[in-house]
């Protein structure tokens, strides 16, 4: 069976409530009708409730950016798996290069957040991928190894069903460069190998895995056309209606 192609738009720290409104709104009329594929917003955790309410009806899932890995308690600042239900989320974003790097998350607590999230009955976007400097030291397939091995442990073969991986290359995000489509689909055939190893072919076989890194209106067609990219992570580009819809739209 075919997997279904699956596109987010990850939002980031971006938009006011207004402009989340105005964006969720121009992609429902736009996209909204799309059931070929999945489709996701994930925007700013304040602005959820808003941006479900604007896409309801249409064929768009909102998710959130992050969520922490206890049910509720003293963590000031954070947000968990049933608070990010109870506003109408269907996804939930880890593992995001910006959490890693930025942030200093660890595999182990990605993995934490992943079990708790699909505990809670949440479907994962589970994003990995290398920095440049591992990159040119050949330490690309290493890395992504070890953070689909880390943060899939304890994973069971029947809740991977609800797991989406992402792979983003870190030089690639917010910089204007694009792996190429061969860079990409050498990683994702060695993402789609070793989830084989780590499962067995029925998973690897059913598990989508996005791209993400600099996918533009003019790029996505072609990282979309390759045998093991399952959809994309967009990051700048899912800010704007035009570019959104024009790489929704490549996939089809």
């Amino acid at each position: 069976m075919a997997r279904r192609k699956f596109i987010a738009g990850n939002w980031k720290m971006n938009t006011t409530q207004s402009g989340a409104l105005a964006l969720a709104e121009g992609l429902k009329d736009a996209i909204g009708g799309i059931d070929a594929m999945d489709l996701a917003v994930i925007p700013p955790s304040v602005y959820i409730p808003a941006v479900v309410e604007a896409v309801k009806g249409s064929r768009i899932a909102v998710g959130a950016q992050n969520m922490y890995f206890e049910e509720s308690g003293a963590f000031t600042g954070e947000i968990s798996a049933a608070m990010v239900q109870d506003v109408g989320c269907k996804y939930v974003l880890l593992g995001h290069s910006e959490r890693r790097h930025v942030f200093g998350e660890t595999d182990e607590l990605i993995n934490r957040k992943v079990k708790k999230a699909l505990a809670s009955g949440l479907d994962v976007i589970f994003a990995v991928g290398e920095l440049l400097d591992e990159r040119e030291a050949d330490k690309t397939l290493e890395v992504n190894e070890r953070q689909v091995r880390l943060g899939l442990a304890d994973v069971s073969a029947e809740e991977m069903a609800r797991v989406t991986v992402a792979y983003e290359p870190v030089w690639a995000i917010g910089t204007g460069k694009t792996a190429s489509p061969a860079q990409a689909q050498e990683v994702h055939a060695m993402i789609r190998k070793l989830l084989g190893d780590l499962y067995d072919a029925k998973v690897a076989g059913a598990t989508r895995i996005q791209y993400g890194g600099s996918v533009k209106p003019d790029n996505a067609a072609e990282l979309l056309s390759q045998p093991d990219i399952d959809g994309a992570l967009v990051g700048g580009a899912s800010l704007k209606v035009n570019d959104f819809t024009a790489i929704v739209k490549a996939g089809l």
